[in-house]
């Protein structure tokens, strides 16, 4: 289980420096824009959940020029980064400055069916209970509105996990429990995928190093609360130190990627059948 207060916490203090030091984030957000281009969507409003300092943001916007975007992060220092000041540009083009929101995952400060595409780049995660947030991502999409999200699997870290165990790093969700999970909330047809990725470093303490700056240490609500200790750092990087190879160390990050429609209702709020009638010439397409 993830203590969120301890999440919150962890990114409000990374927030001056995650942008540099979260190098798989911006590469995942990457390769997630390249998958949304076989997507045809017109959303009226864009949600960016768990959307740190919204590097993915400007694309979203360009791609979605119409759209209203919805910035949302637990840690507000991360949405002052996210939201910068609308300039002379922006007003000439008319566009909207992003909406910046500060909440919960699990508890979406938004109206029901108000959003077209909610899209989450390596945010859930953090959830302390992932299936609640998949459920409010439901909630708050309107009818075919659009999920896109990625997260982290079960072999993420485990060069970590190996060296000090299970207490000290996360356990992550398997691709198809993020599946059922998904069908559970109401999603239809999800689609998911995984890729292994690997980052090098010098050493344990570069890679100590940067988790610390990205704010992805230990959040678990069970986890070794008193101070670990100069021989606990040193068994730590010793092990870890001596998994290098040609005088490098490598970490392990399995990234899980879904999407999932929102599918139109059967039945309206008192019950009865929705009935929706084609007509002849739109049927073919």
């Amino acid at each position: 289980m993830i203590d969120r207060t301890a999440v919150r916490r962890r990114f409000a203090r990374a927030a001056p420096h995650y942008a540099s030091a979260s190098r798989l984030e911006a590469e995942v957000g990457m390769r997630m824009l390249e998958r949304l281009e076989y997507v045809k969507l017109a959303p009226l409003r864009v949600l960016d959940a768990g959307c740190g300092p919204a590097r993915e943001a400007g694309a979203l916007r360009d791609r979605y020029a119409g759209a209203q975007l919805v910035l949302l992060d637990a840690a507000l220092p991360m949405l002052r980064l996210a939201r910068p000041a609308g300039g002379f540009l922006s007003r000439l083009l008319s566009r909207r400055a992003p909406l910046a929101v500060c909440g919960d995952l699990e508890r979406l400060p938004l109206a029901a069916s108000c959003i077209g595409l909610a899209w989450s780049n390596m945010a859930l995660h953090w959830a302390a209970d992932p299936l609640a947030a998949i459920r409010e991502l439901h909630r708050v999409l309107m009818p075919e509105g659009l999920l896109m999200f990625s997260t982290l699997g079960p072999d993420t870290l485990k060069e970590l996990r190996a060296v000090a165990g299970a207490a000290r790093v996360h356990a992550f969700a398997d691709m198809h429990d993020i599946g059922d999970m998904l069908v559970a909330a109401g999603f239809a047809d999800p689609v998911m995928d995984a890729e292994r990725l690997t980052l090098t470093y010098a050493d344990a303490r570069a890679l100590l190093a940067d988790l610390r700056a990205s704010g992805q240490t230990c959040a678990l609500a069970a986890r070794p609360r008193g101070l670990a200790g100069k021989g606990f750092l040193s068994a730590l990087t010793g092990g870890l130190d001596r998994l290098r190879r040609a005088g490098r160390l490598e970490a392990t990050f399995e990234v899980v990627y879904g999407h999932a429609w929102k599918a139109a209702p059967a039945r309206a709020a008192d019950g009865r059948a929705i009935v929706r009638f084609v007509r002849a010439r739109d049927a073919g397409r």
